[in-house]
C-alpha cells in the first residue's frame, strides 16, 4: 500500500532582502550575560543570534509597507496618512473613533486616566504587565477573571483565554457595577501562553456587561491571531475569513487599545479606538498632552501609513495560517524532545513551563529567568521570562507568585525560517538534558516599576 504523501506548508512570501546574523562563542555569550546581570532584556542585540525576546516591533515589513513609508506626509497637522489609518481602522476593525499613540501603552495610559477612579475594580482575563500598571497608577485594582484552565499548562482546552462569567458576576455583586468602569478583555491572552477567547464566550460576556451597563475594552494587539483560532476551532466559523471574524470580535466591545507592533506588522505605533464620543473627545484632548497632536499621536506620517497597510495584511488568511503554523511547528518540535510547554500551542510563541523543566528550583529562585539565561548561554537564542519576575510585587511589597512560571519563545512575524525553529528546539533540548545540574538565581537589583525590563541577577553557587 502506497503511503500518502505528506502535504507541507510554506511561507506565503519570498525573501527580498537579508540581514546577516552574528554567531558568537560560548565564552562570548557567558561574558555578555554576566554583564547583562543575567537579564536577557539587558543583552545588546548584536550579542544575540536568534532573537525571540518579543514579537513587538520585530516583524519584517512587506514591500508594500516600505513603499508606503515613502508616501509619508509629515505635516504637523492633518496628515493624509492619519486619515488613511482612520479609514482602515473603521473598515477592518469597526470602531468609530481613532486616537493614534506612539505604541500600545500610550493608549493604556490615556484610557486609564479617563475611565478609572481611585478604588475602581477592573476585571480581566489575566493581567498584562503594562496594562495592570496603568490601571494601578490610575487608582484601580485588577481582578483576574480568566477561566481556571488558563492557569494549567497541561490543560488542552481550546479557548483558555475565556472569561469566567461566574467570577465576573461575583465581582459585580461584591463591588457594584458602578465600581467597575470596564472589563479588560484581551484576545490571544499573552500571559496565558497566547491562548484565544471564543466567540461564544465573547457574546456571553457582552450580554452580562450590557445588562449591568459596563463597558468592554479590548486589548486587541493580537486579535487576528485569535480570529485564526476561532476559524480553526469553533463551530460555525470554518468558512468565515479572518477579516470577518476580527470584525465580529470587535463588535462585542466598546473600544480597544492596540499595540500595532504585533499584529499590524510595524516597528512602532499603536492607537486607542473607541465608540463613545465623550470618551473620544476627552482622549483627543489628552493625547495632545501626552503623545502629540490628535492627527499623529507621537508617530511620523510614514509610520501611520505602514500601519494602515500592515493592518490589511494582518487579516489575510494565508499570512495568518503561515504565521501560526510556524509557531505550531516549533511547539511540535519541542514536544518531540519531551520539553514541557503550555498546551495547546498559542498564537505568538511557545511558552516553556519552567516549573516542570527545572522542578528542583523553587519559584523564589526564579526558574524561568534561569532557564532563559541557560538557553542563551547554549546557543545565543534570546527568550524572556514570564513568571514571578514579570508578575512584580503587590501593594504591600510581597511578590506575586503566579501559577504559571514560563519562558516565552516569541516568534517575530515573517522574520525566521523553519531551519531557525529547528535550531531553537535543539538548543532547548540540550539544556533540558542537563537540567538537573542547573542552579537558580537571586535578584541583586530591582527597579520600581516593571522590574523584568531592568532587574539584575546573580547565579547561586
Amino acid at each position: 500500500m502506497i503511503k500518502p504523501i505528506k502535504k507541507s506548508w510554506a511561507e506565503p512570501y519570498k525573501i527580498k532582502m537579508v540581514e546577516l546574523l552574528k554567531m558568537t562563542t560560548a565564552r562570548q555569550r557567558k561574558k555578555a550575560l554576566e554583564e547583562a546581570g543575567y537579564n536577557t532584556f539587558l543583552l545588546r542585540s548584536e550579542e544575540v543570534y536568534i532573537d525571540l525576546l518579543t514579537d513587538s516591533g520585530t516583524s519584517a515589513m512587506s514591500d508594500h509597507q516600505w513603499a508606503g513609508m515613502m508616501l509619508g506626509d509629515e505635516a504637523y497637522a492633518g496628515s493624509r496618512n492619519f486619515y488613511h489609518l482612520e479609514e482602515v481602522v473603521k473598515d477592518i476593525y469597526g470602531y468609530k473613533y481613532l486616537i493614534p499613540t506612539h505604541q500600545g501603552r500610550g493608549a493604556e495610559n490615556i484610557l486609564s486616566k479617563i475611565l478609572i477612579k481611585k478604588g475602581d475594580i477592573i476585571p480581566g482575563n489575566m493581567y498584562f504587565t503594562t496594562t495592570r500598571l496603568h490601571q494601578e497608577l490610575a487608582g484601580g485594582k485588577f481582578e483576574d477573571i480568566i477561566i481556571d484552565e488558563a492557569h494549567d499548562p497541561e490543560n488542552e482546552f481550546p479557548f483558555k483565554g475565556n472569561v469566567d462569567l461566574n467570577k465576573l458576576e461575583k465581582l459585580i455583586k461584591k463591588y457594584g457595577a458602578k465600581k467597575i468602569p470596564y472589563v479588560s478583555m484581551a484576545t490571544s491572552v499573552n500571559m496565558a501562553g497566547g491562548q484565544p477567547i471564543s466567540m461564544k464566550n465573547l457574546k456571553e460576556l457582552r450580554a452580562v456587561t450590557k445588562k449591568h451597563g459596563i463597558r468592554v475594552i479590548h486589548d486587541m494587539t493580537r486579535v487576528a491571531e485569535n480570529a485564526h483560532f476561532i476559524q480553526q476551532r469553533e463551530k460555525g466559523y470554518q468558512t468565515k475569513s479572518i477579516k470577518e471574524i476580527v470584525k465580529e470580535i470587535n463588535s462585542y466591545t466598546d473600544g480597544a487599545t492596540m499595540s500595532a507592533k504585533k499584529d499590524a506588522l510595524v516597528n512602532i505605533g499603536g492607537f486607542l479606538a473607541i465608540n463613545d464620543w465623550d470618551v473620544f473627545e476627552e482622549a483627543r484632548n489628552m493625547v495632545v498632552v501626552y503623545e502629540g497632536l490628535h492627527t499623529y499621536g507621537g508617530l511620523a506620517g510614514r509610520d501611520m501609513e505602514a500601519m494602515a497597510i500592515g493592518i490589511g495584511e494582518s487579516v489575510n488568511d494565508d499570512h495568518m495560517h503561515a504565521r501560526v503554523g510556524q509557531v505550531v511547528y516549533l511547539g511540535e518540535k519541542m514536544m518531540e524532545f519531551g520539553i514541557p510547554i503550555v498546551k495547546p500551542v498559542g498564537g505568538h510563541g511557545i511558552f516553556v513551563d519552567a516549573k516542570k523543566f527545572l522542578p528542583h528550583i523553587p519559584q523564589h529562585q526564579f526558574p524561568a529567568q534561569t532557564l532563559a539565561a541557560e538557553v542563551y548561554l547554549d546557543s545565543g537564542v534570546r527568550t524572556m521570562e514570564r513568571g514571578v519576575v514579570s508578575a512584580g510585587r503587590k501593594a504591600n511589597g510581597e511578590n506575586y507568585f503566579p501559577k504559571l512560571e514560563l519562558v516565552r519563545f516569541t516568534i517575530p512575524r515573517r522574520v525566521y525560517t523553519q531551519a531557525h525553529m529547528d535550531v531553537i528546539a535543539e538548543s532547548t533540548a540540550r539544556v533540558f538534558e542537563r537540567r538537573h545540574h542547573i542552579k537558580g538565581m537571586k535578584m541583586i537589583y530591582e527597579p520600581k516599576y516593571l522590574r523584568f525590563f531592568q532587574a539584575r541577577f546573580e547565579k547561586l553557587k
